[in-house]
């Protein structure tokens, strides 16, 4: 059966002002799965309201979401003008840049050289027999979001488990395709009653897409965020200081993560 969503009669509770808001009311038909209403929810749902000078520009914030009966689910979805505001009291989302580490074999240019130093173009800890290279702090948006539900399925735990490092495939709070990476979710209860909410944090990690790169000679290099680089290098010749060294020959982008979309995720 498929999920029908139909606005109420009494939806659009709208205050204007400097603190605008707006609220709309559904009614969700043809599931029990908290998640899958949700979703449905948001696909009917404009998300922003307003945009003429006599009404306020605002954002969807939130789906609220309480059981009504089988398969029959009532909704509010509330917008204000605070886009940054918690999509209800209780949800929290948090961040950190504190970077990653990552193991690089070049880098962006070498400054310069003393003594009877080959030109490596780029390589780091070069010996005739290897690259070493170095690990740096590289940039990667960490962050969580902690949101509340009024029950958890099996089917919606499997989705979360199944998206459990996928890369996003659709653009996801405010990242490009390719960006986010998510790192799975926890959730607990704190006792056994049904009117208890679920709480339930999802915590993933982005890194920019990246063009231009350049390794050595090698140019025009293009590597989504999670994508992974690595460079081949062969036996060179440095005729200046007659030294066996090696030098960047080729550059490879392995795709290590699946993409996926998080729709299912209903956040």
């Amino acid at each position: 059966m498929a999920v029908t969503v139909t606005e109420k009669f009494e939806s659009r509770h709208l205050t204007t002002g400097e603190n605008a808001t707006l609220e709309l009311a559904f009614n969700v038909f043809g599931t029990d799965d908290e998640a899958q209403a949700k979703q449905a929810v948001l696909a009917a749902s404009p998300e922003t309201y307003g945009s003429s000078r006599d009404q306020p520009y605002l954002r969807r914030q939130g789906v609220q979401l309480e059981p009504e009966g089988p398969q029959l689910w009532n909704a509010t979805v509330r917008y204000d003008s605070n886009w940054d505001a918690p999509v209800w009291a209780e949800d929290s989302f948090e961040f950190d840049t504190t970077g990653g580490t990552q193991h690089i074999t070049q880098s962006l240019s070498t400054v310069t050289s003393y003594g009877r130093a080959p030109n490596c173009y780029g390589a780091i800890g070069v010996s005739q027999s290897a690259v070493e290279g170095v690990d740096i702090v590289v940039p990667v948006f960490n962050f969580s979001e902690t949101h509340h539900f009024s029950s958890i399925s099996w089917s919606y735990r499997h989705v979360i488990a199944g998206l459990t490092g996928k890369v996003n495939y659709y653009s996801f709070r405010g990242f490009d395709r390719g960006e986010v990476l998510f790192l799975g979710a926890s959730g607990s209860r704190r006792d056994s009653y049904s009117s208890t909410p679920w709480e339930v944090t999802f915590r993933f990690a982005a890194q920019q897409n990246r063009t231009n790169i350049q390794v050595g000679n090698i140019t025009g290099i293009r590597k989504w965020g999670w994508e992974y680089m690595w460079v081949r290098y062969e036996p060179a010749d440095d005729y200046n200081t007659k030294t066996r060294i090696k030098r960047p020959v080729g550059v490879y982008i392995e795709k290590v993560y699946e993409l996926a979309s998080f729709a299912g995720l209903g956040i």
